[in-house]
């Protein structure tokens, strides 16, 4: 795939280490190799690690995992901050190499950026965009919608499946984000597998 393999290069070009894997098994042998036992894992909301049931696996290989998608803990959110390892996916990746992102609150892409030792990003083939309009497009009126559908948010969007850039209470869409190249502190392992993942 000629737009995967251009991507993965403007990646790596951009500081990250990055790989792509034709199967979904694959990325996970890759990412139990890299992560140590040791590690303390912290997990942030994705659809994608979600339907990679990575949670459960994780935990059957003897990792210490926190998400709190599944994790009921007080100040939990806070407390996953000092996890060494942080695990999640991206809205969407440009084929020249960026990451672009929407959050309701911002802990998840807080996490993405600063304060973890490795954070590894793994998401499916069907979240690179030719460009960063497209980028914003897909988001907009494709994850977001369908996100805050999935959240009972109430926003308009989740009727229109379209961003009107809403001030409805349950808004999702807060924080932005795009991270050009890699933070010096961060060492940011990407990871794209050629199936479609999340939204």
């Amino acid at each position: 795939m000629y737009l995967l393999d251009q991507t993965i290069e403007a990646l790596r070009k951009n500081g990250f280490d990055a790989d792509a894997f034709q199967n979904r098994e694959d990325c996970i042998q890759d990412l139990l190799r890299k992560i140590p036992k040791e590690a303390t894992i912290a997990f942030g909301g994705s659809m994608t690690l979600k339907e990679l049931d990575l949670y459960n696996r994780l935990k059957e290989e003897g990792y210490d995992v926190k998400w709190h998608w599944v994790d009921q803990e007080d100040q939990l959110l806070l407390k996953m901050r000092t996890r060494t390892v942080y695990i999640t996916s991206t809205n969407a990746i440009t084929k020249d190499g960026q990451l672009y992102n929407i959050d309701g609150n911002g802990n998840r892409v807080a996490s993405m950026i600063y304060g973890h030792q490795d954070v590894f990003i793994i998401a499916g083939s069907n979240k690179i965009a030719d460009d960063l309009q497209a980028a914003k497009d897909r988001v907009k009126n494709h994850a977001a919608p369908l996100n805050a559908k999935r959240l009972n948010a109430g926003t308009p969007c989740t009727i229109t499946g379209k961003c009107s850039d809403c001030n409805s209470p349950g808004r999702i869409c807060n924080v932005e984000t795009l991270i050009s190249k890699k933070p010096k502190p961060t060492n940011i392992h990407i990871m794209i597998i050629e199936e479609e993942l999340g939204y």
